[in-house]
């Protein structure tokens, strides 16, 4: 049995759809567009601004240290200027469970929350921020929890003892019930109105703004905080920002019906045992290890590391295994945002673009830069970057489709930029923030260049793609391990070409012991 279930992609966004009350008739009516927002500010038309981008977050401790809330107040400080904080998605683990909003979310940002001075207080549905947070979901956002795990992890004895295990799950009763806990908390839920007349009061209320593709939703800071669907676009100082979700175009291609298909097929399925069996020995290890001794708690955290890895491995195999010719593609999301950067490109007004979304297309991290779901995303990604790019002909000269491409999934910080790849997502610059609380993984032994192959199962001839430029991860072995967790604060300039300098800020675990640097600031 998995320890997490990953909804399908029909009920994602069928699930999504219904509690934004998708394109009903009162929203209609008054011509409102539900993937558009404004950010209610006087400043927010400056063309010089700053931002926060952080991700893979929702952890609330790792044994005696919280990398989470060490970030937090790292970030405050720092915050003055900035407009607002994107985040690239998995704002709670381990199952985007509503009973972890309070400790792994609310508790560590308390500052940033209106009445957070008595956050225990705060109701995961009833958040207001004094600074825009704008997010997307992250896979942990929409997973649920087996019903036998719940049992298991409520009844008399927590779970761990009753596997002999020391391992901290990190789960309550339930899941993310499809995602609705993440909707509940950052979404404007527009099912929860039944009476008749109070959703047509409160579209009258706070979908004031004026836009050129009709009314939409304002983001009024301290007062009124939501989003106004899983995937949505904004502009602030002439920047375009589109935020996506990921988790329902990342469906790997069907494994085709051919001998070689179902080699692949059977290898996939051993690894999947080999899996299971790596996950028990783990657990068994743990069993012998004292969460109180400060050495062992370290190792436990290791531990937990490397069976979350395992799971996510897993969840990747199951994908492939289960892809046919029935998946499901979010194509409405992608054509919406291959039209929507046609309109940017012929918006006079807009001077760049700026993507961020959950998985990332590029990233040489260990055990994200090869999986089936990371290449799904390049390959839709590329699609939409191509039809662009054959609309707009000459008109974008020599820029890319995007300036830059925000994401997270990976727990790490990285910066790379692509090679000449064939496609419009040549020459773009792609950073990777998803080391911002959760446990941080490594770079792949291979080195820095991400070479694509050709071929079915990934075996063929291959090229450099893309080449990383900087990484921040987990390094070092025993008493030399290093844990640099990060966020970062992007400073965009003026000009009819914006530039953006992009700063990391680094909260490193050492020896137990904390350690606060930032890496010498990159423009792109």
């Amino acid at each position: 049995m998995e320890f997490v279930s990953d909804p399908s992609v029909a009920d994602k966004i069928r699930k999504m759809k219904q509690r934004v009350r998708w394109q009903e008739s009162p929203l209609i009516e008054r011509g409102i567009d539900q993937t558009r927002l404004v950010l209610n500010e006087e400043i927010s038309d400056n063309p010089e601004f700053s931002f926060f981008v952080i991700g893979d977050s929702g952890l609330s401790s790792h044994r005696r240290h919280h990398p989470q809330r060490k970030l937090a107040e790292t970030m405050l400080p720092n915050s003055n200027n900035c407009r607002f904080i994107l985040h690239t998605g998995d704002l709670v683990y381990q199952v985007g469970s509503s009973e972890y909003y309070q400790r792994n979310f609310i508790k560590p940002y308390r500052e940033f929350l209106v009445g957070g001075e008595e956050h225990h207080r705060i109701a995961y549905d009833q958040m207001v921020f004094k600074l825009p947070f704008l997010t997307v979901p992250g896979n942990h956002d929409y997973y649920d929890l087996p019903f036998v795990y719940g049992l298991l992890a409520q009844i008399t004895w927590p779970l761990r003892h009753l596997i002999r295990s020391q391992i901290d799950l990190n789960v309550g009763w339930h899941g993310s019930e499809q995602g609705k806990a993440y909707a509940k908390a950052f979404l404007d839920y527009l099912s929860r109105f039944k009476i008749p007349g109070q959703l047509e009061q409160h579209l009258d209320s706070h979908y004031t703004a004026k836009t050129d593709t009709g009314r939409c939703l304002s983001y009024e800071p301290g007062r009124f905080t939501r989003l106004p669907n899983r995937y949505y676009t904004f502009r602030s100082g002439g920047i375009d920002f589109f935020a996506l979700d990921s988790n329902t175009f990342n469906e790997p291609a069907p494994i085709p019906a051919t001998p070689e298909g179902e080699a692949f097929r059977r290898l996939l399925e051993q690894r999947r045992e080999q899996l299971n069996q790596q996950k028990m020995h783990l657990m068994e290890t743990s069993a012998g290890l004292n969460a109180n001794n400060p050495e062992e708690a370290e190792q436990l955290d290791d531990l937990n590391t490397k069976l979350e890895q395992i799971e996510e491995i897993t969840v990747d195999i199951d994908k492939q295994l289960a892809s046919d010719e029935q998946t499901v593609i979010d194509f409405e999301q992608l054509d919406w945002l291959r039209q929507r950067l046609i309109d940017s490109w012929h918006t006079e007004e807009v001077r760049g673009r700026v993507i961020y979304l959950h998985h990332p297309p590029y990233v040489t991290e260990a055990t994200k830069w090869n999986q089936a779901q990371t290449l799904a995303i390049r390959r839709r990604l590329r699609q939409v970057f191509d039809a662009v790019s054959e609309e707009l002909g000459s008109l974008r000269g020599e820029r890319p489709i995007a300036d830059v491409v925000f994401s997270g999934h990976a727990h790490c910080m990285e910066y790379l930029y692509t090679v000449d790849t064939g496609h419009a997502d040549s020459h773009m610059h792609w950073i990777v923030c998803g080391g911002s609380g959760h446990s941080l993984r490594r770079q792949k032994s291979e080195g820095p260049e991400l070479m694509e192959s050709y071929g079915f199962a990934q075996n063929g001839p291959s090229r450099l793609v893309a080449k990383s430029q900087l990484f921040v991860g987990r390094s070092g072995h025993g008493s030399k391990k290093r844990r640099p967790y990060s966020f970062l604060r992007v400073d965009v300039e003026g000009g009819q070409l914006p530039k953006f300098q992009v700063r990391t800020f680094i909260a490193e675990r050492y020896q137990r012991k904390w350690i606060n640097r930032d890496i010498e600031p990159f423009i792109i």
